[in-house]
């Protein structure tokens, strides 16, 4: 099958290069259904994506807005990652009910906890809106003018378009602002928490393993869907039941060999896959390295903490894991970037585009988009950098700043649309902050703001710098900041949000710790912001016409997916080792052995509870081993996944589960940028190693029973 020649901006080599890509399910009829037939698929398009009968899409809900689930029983019992139901778990959890140590397993329906704002949304249906969302946009000149025509257009059709009375409209657009679609939504707001192993299991491991292969994390968690007595949407009341699906998927416990297909359904957030050479040179070289650092200095502080206290560990766990997420990606990212020359070969891709252009006379309309990306790109990088610093610093992960910011926030609003709209805001905010200081330790929070603010300090353009960071003490400004801030407490911060606005006001500039972010954030949103939106939205306008090029001067045998954005994709491929690096070869599976063998008994990452010991000792897999007699855990395939991918399907050729994604590898990380079919891979939990753990491990026969297992392939038609 000929290698679609456009995609040499993603892709290099042509043996299995059609193996990437994330494709909207409801347009893959054609040459992807052709493609994956190829590859080994025995279901239809239709199978996958239908309105009129139950399909493939609707066993599979967004959840909680960033991570993707499957259905997989009867009775809306949803399969998601233990990462991705871990805010959940740890709500429920405390030093007396420690489920993110023990776990935990609901063995009857009524033992299932409900979860405060936790909700999963599926897609009923998806349908080009690009001509009435461009409406009126043709004729206007500024950017900024369009965009906003634009929004109101979205604004007004997601209101008036058609929809029953418990579904909802959302209007994505693709292709860089060339295709809008419609997705017509059900969200389920009664989600309850049904099982979890142990962290020991589920975050097996933990940062250490993050990001690479192989593998040993039973990666999953189990919620279930309720719904009202007529099977739609419903707040939490004790009196909602199981939701039936229109579909779930079987469970395969047949085996995987190397080279089989498989196939991903999920919600992919955000690539960036069509960025010219000059944004991948500065992300690689600039951004990630400045974001690296800052996340690097807080995880030390936090990890330092958490080793010695269990309690803040409990803390802290969920929060640790976020940050420390993204910290190992953009290291591989920049990895893998200049290993494998992403800068050099889209130069060479836009060197061919610009053939193309000028062999089809199109100079006047495309000629100089790569000179006007270079000058936008030079001119941006030190905007760009002051804003990744203040997000990083500010915004994310000092948390004293962060609630400093809020109020800054608070104060702007009112400055700006009066005292109704501040009392407004305030109370939600109170409200809000209850949450957030349950999870905050002011000693932990003075040590990573020693940190950060010094590096804010030093490595912020020097003409962003507010005059309070000219020459400071890090030390000596922390202690000042942590004793006499009554940002370090809840009750402090009440204190300080009580009274009219103007009372409130004059409060929070008295303080010193909400001076210290008022400065900061004065001198950003003044000289960094808004100049950063200014060009940025010049990039934008850009971007969006050079994906016009792209698709208009490719060939019409070129297939071209758009970039992830949070909706529902499907991507599919081989199961299929790799080669990171000069003789290094990875298997694509792994086994409970290869637990064992990382086994540190009591170390956080990598001890092993000791009834998975007992069953390994044992050998007592059930039904669930693999053909030599191993327990399977994980496996990696080629398909093109990101993050929002965590919890998806992993489906086989007949549409069966036989997995629940949850990561990629490491040397595979900058994917989002560039997608390498060579090492980029994604890895998954083996769904025998997920029963094993419910059944065996759990004892929790209760949810075996209520799924459908295949133990075999389904006999040949004669």
């Amino acid at each position: 099958m000929k290698f679609l020649r456009l995609l040499l901006i993603l892709f290099v080599l042509p043996t299995f290069a059609q193996q990437g890509g994330m494709w909207i399910p409801s347009l893959l009829k054609g040459m992807n259904e052709t493609e994956m037939k190829n590859l080994g698929m025995k279901i239809t398009a239709e199978d996958i994506y239908s309105v009129n009968k139950s399909s493939l899409k609707d066993a599979v809900p967004h959840f909680d807005g960033g991570c993707t689930a499957e259905v997989i029983s009867p009775k809306g019992l949803i399969l998601t990652n233990h990462h991705c139901g871990y805010d959940n778990i740890q709500s429920h959890s405390t030093v007396e009910h420690d489920y993110l140590t023990n776990g935990f397993w609901a063995y009857k329906m009524d033992e299932e906890l409900p979860n405060k704002d936790l909700f999963v949304t599926f897609i009923v249906r998806i349908e080009d809106v690009t001509s009435k969302v461009t409406e009126g946009v043709a004729s206007i000149t500024a950017e900024s003018d369009k965009q906003k025509k634009i929004q109101e257009n979205i604004s007004n059709l997601t209101k008036t378009l058609p929809k029953e009375a418990w579904q909802e409209n959302s209007i994505k657009t693709f292709y860089d602002g060339n295709q809008y679609l419609l997705f017509v939504t059900e969200t389920f707001k009664d989600i309850r928490l049904v099982g979890a192993p142990p962290s020991s299991i589920g975050k097996f491991g933990s940062d250490t393993d993050n990001w690479v292969w192989p593998r040993h994390t039973g990666d999953f968690s189990l919620f279930r869907i309720y719904a009202d007595k007529n099977n739609r949407p419903a707040e939490y009341s004790k009196d909602n039941i199981p939701y039936t699906p229109k579909h779930f998927f079987p469970i395969s416990i047949k085996g995987i060999q190397e080279n089989d297909f498989t196939m991903v359904m999920g919600y992919p957030g955000r690539t960036q896959e069509y960025l010219p050479s000059f944004a991948v040179e500065q992300i690689m070289n600039e951004l990630n390295p400045a974001k690296i650092e800052v996340r690097d200095a807080a995880l030390k502080v936090q990890d330092g903490f958490m080793r010695k206290d269990n309690a803040i560990k409990i803390q802290y766990a969920s929060k640790y894991a976020g940050v420390a997420n993204y910290w190992k990606k953009w290291i591989g990212e920049t990895k893998g970037l200049k290993k494998s020359n992403a800068v050099g070969i889209k130069q060479k891709f836009e060197a061919n585009l610009t053939e193309k252009i000028n062999k089809a006379g199109k100079q006047a309309e495309y000629g100089n988009l790569l000179n006007e990306f270079k000058t936008n790109y030079a001119n941006i990088k030190e905007y760009a950098l002051a804003r990744d610093y203040f997000t990083e610093v500010v915004q994310r992960n000092t948390e004293i700043l962060s609630f400093g910011f809020r109020l800054y926030q608070l104060e702007q609003l009112y400055n700006n649309k009066g005292e109704q709209a501040f009392n407004d805001r305030k109370n939600n905010a109170i409200a809000a902050f209850e949450g957030l200081y349950k999870d905050f330790n002011a000693q932990v929070d003075e040590k990573v703001f020693e940190k950060l603010i010094a590096i804010y300090a030093t490595k912020t353009p020097k003409q962003f710098l507010p005059s309070t960071l000219n020459n400071i003490n890090a030390a000596q400004l922390a202690t000042d900041i942590f004793t006499n801030s009554k940002l370090t407490s809840y009750n402090g911060l009440k204190e300080l949000l009580n009274g009219d606005a103007k009372t409130v006001v004059e409060k929070l500039n008295q303080d010193k710790g909400y001076a210290l972010v008022k400065s900061i954030a004065d001198v950003y949103i003044k000289n960094v912001f808004p100049r950063y939106e200014e060009m940025n939205l010049k990039n934008i306008a850009l971007q969006r016409t050079y994906m016009k090029a792209i698709m208009e001067l490719s060939p019409k045998s070129a297939r071209i997916f758009p970039d992830a954005n949070s909706t529902l994709r499907v991507t599919y491929g081989k199961v299929k080792g790799y080669k990171p690096s000069d003789a290094v070869t990875y298997s694509p599976f792994t086994t409970l052995d290869g637990v064992m063998e990382k086994y540190v008994p009591g170390d956080y990452e990598f001890d092993v509870p000791k009834k998975l010991i007992d069953l390994h000792q044992t050998k007592d897999y059930g039904q669930y081993a693999d053909k030599n007699g191993k327990m399977p855990v994980a496996f990696i395939a080629t398909n093109h996944t990101t993050g929002g991918n965590s919890g998806s399907p992993a489906l086989d050729a007949n549409g069966n589960l036989i997995g629940c994604n949850f990561d990629r590898v490491w040397e595979g990380t900058m994917s989002d940028i560039y997608y390498s079919p060579d090492i980029c891979r994604n890895i998954m939990v083996d769904a025998r190693y997920i029963l094993f753990i419910i059944d065996k491990y759990a004892g929790a026969k209760n949810l075996i029973e209520e799924m459908k297992i295949v133990k075999s392939m389904p006999k040949k038609k004669k």
